[in-house]
C-alpha cells in the first residue's frame, strides 16, 4: 500500500468513525481524486481496502458508500482480537527463542526515545512491528495469520485515536509489561498483560463510535423537533 493511499484511508476512516461522514454517504472517485490532489487509482486503492475492512459498502451501480458500522459485531471482532493477541504473548513468553527475546527488548527500548519526543507516526510503525514479532513468537502461523487479520481490520479503528494525550506513554508502558513477562517466560503474566493493553485501546474505539452515533442522534432530534415547531 502506498502513503498516500494510506494516507487517504486513515483520512476518511477518521471521518466516518467520528461521525463527520454518515451512514450511506456516496464517496466518488473523482471527487476524492480532487480533493486529494491525486489520481483516481490511489483512490480506487483506499475505497477498496476501506470495503475489506468494513467501513464502506460497494454496491453494484450505486458505487461506495459509506457502511453502518454495527457496534455489536465491531465489539465480537475487538473481543477476538483481544483474546488471540493475549494468546499469542502468552505462547511467546514459552516459544520465543534468546535470540527473538533480545529482538523484542531491543524494539521496546528504540520505542521509548519516540515517546519522549513525541513522534507519534514512527511509534506508530514500530508498534506494529512489537506486535507482529509476539505473533511472530508464536511460532504458529495460523494463529499469527488469524490476528494479523483482525488487526488489518480493526487498523482503522485503532488510528482513530492518534492524537490522545498522554497515549503513547500509557502504551509504552503496557508494552513494557509484556515484554517484561515475555523475557521472564511467564506465560500468564504475557497473557494478562497483553490482554490488559489490546482491551484498555478496544474500550476506546467503542467510546468513540458511541460517542459519534449519539452525536448523530442527537442531531437528527433536534432536527425533527425544529421540523415540528415549523422553524
Amino acid at each position: 500500500m502506498s502513503t498516500i493511499t494510506a494516507k487517504i484511508i486513515q483520512t476518511l476512516a477518521e471521518e466516518i468513525i467520528s461521525g463527520a461522514l454518515a451512514p450511506g454517504y456516496k464517496l466518488e472517485e473523482k471527487t476524492l481524486a480532487e480533493r486529494f490532489q491525486v489520481s483516481r487509482t490511489p483512490v480506487r486503492e483506499a475505497l477498496r481496502e476501506m470495503g475489506s475492512r468494513g467501513l464502506i459498502e460497494v454496491i453494484p451501480r450505486r458505487g461506495a458508500m459509506v457502511a453502518n458500522i454495527g457496534l455489536t459485531q465491531l465489539s465480537d471482532l475487538l473481543e477476538a482480537e483481544c483474546e488471540l493477541e493475549a494468546l499469542c504473548a502468552q505462547l511467546s513468553a514459552q516459544r520465543m527463542s534468546v535470540v527473538e527475546k533480545k529482538q523484542l527488548e531491543r524494539m521496546h527500548e528504540q520505542t521509548e526515545a519516540l515517546v519522549a519526543s513525541k513522534n507519534e507516526a514512527d511509534y506508530m510503525v514500530l508498534n506494529r512491528k512489537f506486535h507482529v514479532l509476539i505473533c511472530a513468537g508464536t511460532h504458529n502461523k495460523t494463529i499469527a495469520d488469524m490476528v494479523g487479520g483482525l488487526r488489518d481490520r480493526l487498523s482503522a479503528f485503532r488510528q482513530a485515536q492518534l492524537g490522545t494525550e498522554g497515549r503513547l506513554t500509557v502504551s509504552h508502558d503496557e508494552h513494557g509489561a509484556v515484554v517484561g513477562a515475555i523475557l521472564a517466560s511467564d506465560g500468564a503474566a504475557a497473557y494478562e498483560a497483553m490482554r490488559n493493553h489490546v482491551a484498555r485501546l478496544s474500550i476506546g474505539v467503542m467510546d468513540r463510535l458511541r460517542e459519534a452515533k449519539a452525536g448523530k442522534q442527537a442531531v437528527h432530534s433536534h432536527g425533527l423537533a425544529f421540523r415540528s415547531l415549523g422553524l
